[in-house]
């Protein structure tokens, strides 16, 4: 393949968890010549492809220097993301709404020719009665209670006025579950338990018994197997949404195995007003409005991904808690700020 062949690819929010498979794994595909990672902090992860870039997506005043670093791309892939502050929603909504608006406008301006987008199984709206897995066709008007679900449904319709007015780029959703790895476990530790919760609380022989819920089923995916998705997805001449996540969903039982617990049915509203309160006093971060939006979550089938795709994830979704387990026990991290490891604090 020629050097002029090869890809000149963009990534928003390359140090965070799906960022930093994914730069991995393009550094590794012979068809990426190079990689632009975008962040606000610049890490100290060195890659032979990559090199880094700050710019903040929530901003006015970065849109120029965003132009510029997408002016001559072949492809980005937009994962930039903010959980945070979960009391703030107006704070989310300028990074993850209006920044996601910058990078789709900057994209069309450039006429990039590929933008991938981080969307999520949050985008959907609750699942059919019967529990059945849904496809990418499901409504996506999200849990309008949640920010998180707000945004990502809101976003899908800003893509589908996109892909209506710009035809000429091509543009592909990824749709995952939950996802995980060992390096990322402190950084979703200090995302949904808080900054304080030790790590090594998340111990089979502390937790003796385990709340189950009703209706509390959901799909999970190791973040590698992520990543991959979104390589195949840049490289292959695909439209669209995919759904991606691993078998089996994860369930009370599946928890209950992972730490040697035994499952005692817990009533969800008593749950929900212990994490409304704990939330209202700022002790923990994820909001109660998250929660409800987490037991509506559809089961999504993924025969679109491994059909169009060629994907098959790597590894199951057991596989993949066990390795944030062992993640947020150690303190796993990466060299970068979102990702810097730590067991407590």
């Amino acid at each position: 393949m020629n050097t002029s062949d090869r890809l000149r690819v963009v990534v928003t929010g390359a140090t965070g968890n799906v960022g930093t498979s994914l730069v991995r794994a393009l550094e590794r595909e012979p068809r990426v010549a190079s990689v632009l990672g975008l962040s606000r902090r610049r890490p100290g992860l060195t890659l032979t492809k990559t090199e880094w870039a700050e710019v903040d997506l929530s901003l006015e005043g970065d849109e120029p220097r965003l132009a510029q670093y997408v002016a001559d791309a072949d492809a980005v892939v937009h994962l930039a993301w903010r959980f945070q502050p979960t009391h703030d929603p107006v704070a989310t909504w300028r990074t993850n709404v209006l920044g996601s608006v910058r990078v789709f406008e900057t994209v069309a301006a450039a006429r990039v020719p590929v933008l991938v987008h981080a969307s999520s199984v949050g985008a959907y709206s609750p699942g059919p009665e019967n529990g059945a897995p849904v496809s990418e066709s499901w409504p996506t008007h999200g849990w309008p209670g949640a920010a998180y679900t707000r945004e990502k449904a809101y976003l899908e319709r800003v893509l589908d006025t996109f892909e209506r007015d710009h035809p000429q780029t091509r543009v592909v959703r990824l749709r995952p579950g939950f996802l995980f790895k060992e390096e990322a476990a402190s950084e979703q530790r200090r995302i949904f338990a808080g900054r304080w919760f030790p790590g090594q609380l998340f111990r089979p022989e502390l937790l003796p018994l385990l709340p189950e819920l009703s209706g509390l089923r959901f799909q999970v995916l190791h973040t590698d197997d992520a990543a991959e998705a979104y390589r195949l997805a840049l490289l292959r001449d695909v439209r669209g949404a995919f759904n991606v996540a691993a078998d089996p969903p994860v369930d009370a039982g599946t928890l209950a195995a992972l730490f040697d617990a035994r499952p005692v049915k817990v009533p969800t509203a008593a749950v929900r007003s212990a994490l409304s309160a704990a939330w209202r006093m700022r002790v923990v971060p994820a909001s109660p409005d998250l929660f409800d939006a987490v037991l509506r979550l559809p089961l999504m089938a993924t025969e679109r991904a491994r059909r169009e795709l060629d994907w098959e994830p790597s590894r199951t979704s057991v596989e993949a808690l066990e390795a944030f387990l062992r993640g947020v026990r150690a303190g796993g991290g990466d060299a970068t700020e979102p990702l810097a490891g730590r067991r407590f604090g």
